[in-house]
């Protein structure tokens, strides 16, 4: 009998959704040349062996947008599958930050308010959380 493959590790991957004082959501596009190029998702990336997910959403937002994370709160966790790779995508919401963010990997940016987010246009797992996003707004307004 042949020996089955080991599975592939679950990839747990960071998303910070940065609400500013407007109520508006940052999506970052993601660029040519990697899986799903030019659909827009939550910033953020893979936690790294030893890192608690609030210390790899910091290090990934400083990162990708030169900011530095002051308040976040767990919004919800997705498990997902893109093909052989199994993802669990944790949502933070990011409310207090320092500095502005900007482009540091070449990714479009655009500030919009979560009902205005055209769903087709989000990665497939980064659909979910949008839909928390909105029933939360809904909670507090």
């Amino acid at each position: 009998m042949p020996a089955s493959a080991a599975p592939k590790p679950v990839m747990h991957v960071m998303a910070g959704l940065l609400i500013d004082a407007e109520g508006r959501v940052l999506l970052a596009q993601r660029p040519a040349g990697k899986h799903l190029a030019g659909m827009w998702e939550f910033p953020g990336g893979k936690l790294e062996s030893g890192e608690t997910p609030l210390a790899a959403l910091a290090r990934e937002l400083q990162e990708e947008l030169g900011i530095r994370m002051r308040r976040a709160e767990p919004l919800i966790r997705v498990p997902w599958q893109y093909g052989e790779q199994e993802l669990l995508l944790d949502a933070w919401r990011v409310d207090r930050w320092e500095g502005v963010p900007r482009s540091l990997e070449g990714q479009a940016l655009q500030w919009l308010p979560p009902a205005q987010i055209d769903p087709l246009l989000l990665t497939p797992a980064d659909q979910p959380i949008l839909r928390a996003l909105l029933r939360a707004n809904q909670l507090t307004t």
